[in-house]
């Protein structure tokens, strides 16, 4: 069950076997005649609203997978915070918040971190397994690139920081 990885990748220190990887902040960048059609990422926002990727297009989209139970994802929220107002100009970013069966503490944790993204709510962690081909995110947090032609360019598996995600937006805004 997809759900029960990515549960299973927060906080957790877990040997890269059976699908589970640790979320140690490890990134991989695919080159870019290598890298998949990102999938359409579809949803209903924490404030009822819809949202849909194939509404975004001269950006670079961002998907943060994230639950409002989670340390690492409280720990990285300023980073990415920051690196969406930086970088507005660039790149869309999406929280994919997972795992949280009420709206509550994920809203809660929106507003205390005073996040100005879009953030889909994903429970039982569907739109998820939309990502399950060549990079999935299997830990929380994980936070998966998606270059300007549509392509899957990066994931981060583990807690972010800033200036990882600047450099990495930038470089695959630039066609890296």
């Amino acid at each position: 069950m997809a759900s029960g990885v990515l549960l299973a990748g927060c906080g957790s220190t877990q040997a890269n076997t059976g699908g589970f990887v640790s979320g140690d902040g490890s990134l991989t960048v695919l080159p870019a005649d290598e890298r998949p059609q990102a999938p359409v990422i579809e949803g209903v926002t924490l404030d009822d609203e819809r949202w849909t990727s194939a509404d975004v297009s001269g950006k670079v989209i961002v998907y943060n997978v994230w639950g409002s139970w989670c340390a690492p994802c409280r720990s990285e929220a300023p980073a990415l915070v920051a690196a969406s107002q930086k970088l507005a100009d660039q790149a869309v970013f999406v929280g994919l918040n997972t795992r949280d069966f009420d709206k509550a503490a994920p809203r809660a944790f929106v507003r205390a971190f005073e996040v100005p993204y879009v953030n889909l709510f994903d429970p039982e962690g569907a739109l998820l397994l939309n990502f399950s081909g060549e990079l999935p995110p299997n830990a929380i947090p994980s936070t998966i690139v998606v270059d300007l032609e549509g392509r899957v360019a990066a994931r981060i598996i583990g807690e972010t920081t800033e200036s990882t995600l600047v450099g990495l937006i930038q470089d695959v805004a630039a066609g890296k």
